[in-house]
């Protein structure tokens, strides 16, 4: 009797302490879920009504540098490039708003970061490889040079890049500290395109013997593809696939109507949009919608040419296109297949609506009035927009109702 007593007991305690533990679980799952939860929304620093929907701009960080791109490596988990040359990785809570962790990660190159030139593009591409592009010196002058790394955790939750390999070191060189372009975008045939602009020196836009002021079609690893347009003739660079572009720094591929998009820097006026076509000239100097900067003379020989593509869409003044992205998630239902584009000299986001076919039939110029030159556009894993601007600031854009 007293055994079965003593057993009674002791299952007693037992379920008690199986009990006490659940709750304790129960109550440090309650714990973490309200912590995250009463952590206070990120700063309103901008709000304005679009065609579609009432905007809500928040502040997420201030960084110091220009946020010249940004690739998100998981789900909270953002890549930034800083263009004098830092790589960093902003880890957020689960909510995509408050930066928990900020990282530094190593790179195994040296960054030439003058002018305009520096740590540039980073975009996630196939088999979780990393392409990055940068600015390198080479017998003292810059050049355009790209690479691709995969990321690893280790125990400690720190962000390392393994597998470093160099694609290209392009031959684009001049004395000058501008026009270097320079993004990355891919297809679904396996190919990367990789923009370079004329590098300061206006020749070079009808020069294909060397990349400058071209866009090149490569191999994932590098490599030169044998359908490239120019493979077959031999003063001309094989890795060129379109040219006559003075200094390209947006480039997006339409996952949908399978085009590739690119957004260039004119002159004095005379930015362009361009649907990019194998083996097409673009015609920068030949032809150009823009200045002289000395005084109002048109640049070129005319603003059309016969065997020249002429723009889809040409900017006069000036936006200074900083970013090309395809908006291809929900969030913002209305705007999925546009174009989105930072403007730096006028210092808004550009929207490009596309129609049903997935051209462009109008306009509309977000954040006009916020006074920050954004360079670099990303959409979050949720769907949301984040934004990088040359003062450093990253901002995340949502809907908080339609109209």
């Amino acid at each position: 009797m007293q055994m079965r007593i003593a057993m009674f007991i002791g299952l007693a305690n037992s379920k008690r302490l199986v009990l006490l533990g659940v709750l304790l679980v129960s109550l440090c799952i309650t714990v973490l879920v309200d912590a995250n939860e009463d952590l206070p929304a990120a700063p309103i620093v901008w709000q304005e009504n679009s065609q579609e929907y009432q905007l809500v701009l928040r502040e997420l960080e201030q960084l110091s540098g220009v946020i010249w791109a940004q690739s998100w490596l998981d789900e909270t988990n953002l890549l930034v490039t800083l263009r004098k040359g830092r790589l960093l990785c902003l880890t957020f809570d689960t909510n995509l708003e408050h930066i928990v962790r900020t990282q530094t990660i190593d790179l195994p190159i040296q960054v030439w970061s003058k002018g305009q030139a520096g740590l540039l593009d980073i975009v996630k591409g196939p088999k979780q490889w990393f392409y990055l592009t940068y600015v390198e010196a080479l017998k003292g002058q810059g050049v355009t040079s790209l690479a691709r790394t995969q990321f690893v955790v280790d125990e400690s939750d720190n962000i390392h890049q393994k597998n470093w390999e160099k694609l290209l070191t392009s031959d684009a060189s001049s004395g000058t500290n501008r026009h270097f372009g320079s993004r990355v975008a891919f297809d679904t045939q396996g190919h990367l395109y990789m923009s370079i602009g004329d590098r300061g020196v206006r020749s070079n836009g009808q020069d294909l013997s060397n990349q400058a002021a071209a866009i090149l079609r490569l191999s994932l690893d590098g490599g030169i593809p044998s359908n490239n347009p120019f493979v077959a003739q031999t003063k001309v660079n094989s890795a060129i696939f379109s040219y006559g572009h003075r200094n390209p720094q947006g480039l997006a591929f339409d996952l949908r109507f399978k085009r590739l998009w690119a957004i260039e820097h004119g002159p004095r006026g005379g930015d362009e949009l361009n649907l990019i076509q194998a083996g097409s000239n673009y015609g920068w100097p030949t032809t150009s919608h823009g200045k002289e900067y000395w005084g109002p003379v048109a640049v070129g020989e005319s603003e059309t040419a016969e065997g020249i593509e002429s723009p889809i869409k040409i900017y006069t003044p000036s936006i200074a296109p900083g970013s090309l992205m395809v908006y291809q998630s929900h969030v913002f239902e209305q705007w999925a297949g546009d174009l989105f584009s930072g403007a730096l000299k006028l210092q808004h986001l550009n929207r490009i609506v596309m129609d049903e076919q997935g051209f462009p039939i109008s306009e509309e110029r977000l954040l006009n009035g916020f006074g920050q030159r954004i360079r670099s556009v990303s959409t979050g894993p949720k769907g949301f927009i984040y934004i990088g601007t040359d003062s450093g600031g990253l901002y995340k854009l949502s809907p908080q109702g339609r109209l």
